[in-house]
């Protein structure tokens, strides 16, 4: 099949520029014949806009069963992907058709869901309760053997990024780290739990079903306190919040409710929303993103 990589993939991929993610980019028209060869699959179209960091296709099987590929290079982590999914075994997230140990490293054969309809298309409300309602099912104690990255291991690498991205001068920002790795340093030292955690969990990434209604896809799954994959579901919307003048309001508001519905503390919460906006933040200015940057910035400093 002839294959031209999306816009949106280069794009993410060429801010990254790191394990070789744009050489596979290269080698990507090539893998995906591969895959889909392999399976004896026929691809019904690519999915658009894409990930960020990984091509997916509709493909029936050679039974008729509707699936989907995902391919993604060795910096998006697919063998850990490929391991929580095969943990979790489709409570909650999406299942994986291939087992623990697929023909193609990189490779992922998925149930088919609908990748049109995720829990963003509803009320903000209802989205952000039947997010919950799935990070409560994911929540589950890690497989033995430490497979997976930890919280603080991610973290710590991310507070090393944050501060070599702060120019001298630069007041506002270099204070929005420091607390931000502040506090990080803080929670790491105690972790309440340790859980199986999906690791980039947004109402984006919990997409409609047919064996159940809502199911995760796309973890960059982690291990520790839930806490920290609550965080980013927080900040869900961000746009909109900046944009009400009773924003701050309503984030205290929700970080309170979302703590009581998920039963972690609602002071380690409002932490990690603090560390991972402003991370997400600085990586955006770092790649030009200008928007977004300020976006985060500014609902980093109402946390």
């Amino acid at each position: 099949m002839a294959f031209e990589p999306l816009p949106r993939l280069v794009r993410a991929l060429g801010e990254t520029r790191r394990d070789g993610a744009v050489d596979w980019l290269d080698t990507l028209p090539e893998l995906v014949r591969h895959a889909v060869d392999l399976r004896e699959s026929t691809v019904e179209r690519v999915q658009a806009p894409g990930g960020r960091s990984s091509v997916v296709l509709l493909v029936r099987l050679p039974d008729g069963t509707p699936a989907v590929l995902k391919l993604a290079p060795p910096s998006a982590r697919p063998a850990a992907e490929r391991s929580a999914l095969a943990h979790w075994g489709g409570s909650g997230a999406v299942r994986l058709l291939d087992g623990e140990g697929g023909d193609d490293a990189g490779v992922l054969l998925l149930e088919r869901l609908h990748p049109e309809v995720s829990v963003r298309s509803l009320p903000e409300a209802k989205a952000l309760l039947e997010a919950a309602g799935v990070l409560r099912r994911l929540w589950v104690t890690p497989p033995a053997g430490g497979v997976f990255e930890t919280v603080a291991e991610r973290t710590g690498r991310q507070a090393e990024a944050m501060r070599a991205g702060v120019a001298d001068g630069d007041g506002e920002v270099a204070a929005l780290v420091d607390a931000a790795v502040g506090v990080r340093a803080e929670l790491v030292a105690s972790p309440p739990e340790v859980r199986l955690l999906h690791g980039t969990f947004r109402q984006s990434k919990v997409l409609a079903g047919e064996r159940m209604a809502w199911l995760a896809v796309g973890p960059d799954p982690v291990v520790g306190e839930c806490a920290f994959d609550l965080a980013r579901l927080v900040r869900d919307r961000v746009e909109d919040l900046i944009a009400s003048p009773a924003g701050a309001g309503v984030l205290r508001r929700r970080i309170k409710r979302m703590a009581e519905s998920l039963e972690v503390d609602a002071g380690r919460l409002r932490g990690w929303v603090l560390f991972r906006a402003v991370e997400s933040g600085v990586r955006a200015r770092r790649v030009g993103r200008v928007r977004d940057a300020e976006l985060l910035l500014e609902f980093a400093g109402w946390v």
